[in-house]
């Protein structure tokens, strides 16, 4: 059998850099898709829809890949955040999170070109807040880190500091499910392994 490349649409690093520990040395193609263009109000159809067109944008240069894309926000109250718009909105929006918690979405798409099979999934975890000084807080912002993340934090760098802890997987807060991938990738007839370098 003839493994296809693997395709990340996202130019997350954390989501480059999660692939790479465990072995997949993805081809990196950002899909650039507008995604003000989607207005959905629930959080699971929300991130597999843009996750979707995402991966959906870029499929055209790749004859023969397993193509991923990713999207994630966080759901706290009702209420969905993407990645704050500047500091002001992620100092706020830490004001909201500090001592409560939110749960993490993210939609993973697998689109085998090959094959001309596409999988649409969602995982959900659950992050835990520390309470955070209004000190601690504009520190944090200050950082340049919240601005860059869904749901303003990123807790595999200064983030991690403000999470008490998580309900589920790990790796899905920093941007994609790990086991969830592996399950894809064996639903669409392939073996992790067959991706590694």
């Amino acid at each position: 059998m003839t493994i296809p490349q693997f395709v990340l649409a996202s130019a997350s690093p954390a989501r480059r850099r999660l692939l790479q520990t465990v072995g997949i040395e993805a081809i990196i193609c950002p899909s650039d898709f507008d995604e003000s263009q989607i207005q959905l109000n629930e959080p699971g159809e929300l991130v597999k829809t843009l996750a979707q067109c995402k991966a959906e944008t870029v499929i055209s240069q790749f004859p023969s890949a397993l193509v991923m894309g990713c999207d994630s926000v966080l759901a706290m109250d009702g209420e969905i955040y993407g990645k704050p718009g500047n500091a002001n909105e992620a100092i706020a929006r830490w004001q909201l999170m500090q001592g409560n918690f939110g749960d993490l979405y993210t939609g993973h798409v697998l689109i085998d070109t090959t094959k001309n099979q596409t999988l649409v999934k969602c995982q959900v975890t659950r992050v835990y807040f520390a309470k955070m000084s209004d000190r601690a807080i504009q520190a944090y912002v200050a950082t340049g880190e919240p601005l860059q993340c869904a749901g303003a934090f990123a807790i595999e760098g200064f983030g991690s500091l403000f999470v008490e802890k998580i309900a589920g997987c790990h790796s899905n807060v920093i941007g994609l499910s790990l086991p969830l991938l592996r399950q894809m990738i064996g639903e669409l007839g392939y073996e992790v392994t067959d991706f590694w370098k």
